[in-house]
């Protein structure tokens, strides 16, 4: 089974700064949580030890989640050659939604980054997979959760 995990840089470099957040600052954090509603004595109907302990079993799940994504990490070459023939993991993609005549950029990224509020869409994702391998100029049909199509036309790459 292939667990590898498809990121950029940058995104390596945030999956880094939220571990060490998570271990340096907010473990500390609920540890003194904790110490706190254990001074209120018996913990058996005690809701702020109960809270904060599911908040340390959430941090030391997403903890050993960062972790093993950082071991498997392969990181995304974006080749910044001056032949931008084709969308690409790492690229950025100029489209136009067709219907609505609207411009949106997008830069595709591996599943870990995507955010498509930020413009950051997975590889994996509908209109990521659609986009990849396709020229400017090309339109593309992307099927929505309702069935129906979305067109795009791929104005730039880079």
């Amino acid at each position: 089974m292939n667990n590898e995990i498809l990121v950029t840089k940058e995104g390596l470099a945030k999956l880094k700064i939220e571990l060490d957040e998570l271990k340096l600052v907010k473990r500390k954090e609920v540890a003194e949580k904790i110490k706190a509603a254990l001074a209120f004595g018996d913990i058996s109907e005690n809701s702020e030890y109960d809270e904060a302990k599911n908040e340390q079993a959430d941090i030391e799940k997403r903890i050993l989640k960062i972790e093993n994504m950082i071991k498997n990490a392969k990181i995304i070459e974006e080749e910044m050659d001056d032949d931008i023939d084709s969308v690409r993991l790492g690229r950025t993609v100029k489209t136009r939604d067709i219907e609505f005549d609207e411009i949106v950029e997008y830069k595709i990224v591996g599943s870990v980054e995507a955010d498509p509020m930020e413009g950051f869409i997975s590889n994996v994702s509908p209109l990521g997979k659609a986009l990849l391998g396709r020229k400017p100029g090309e339109i593309i049909e992307v099927p929505t959760p309702s069935g129906a199509y979305v067109k795009y036309e791929i104005i730039s790459i880079k």
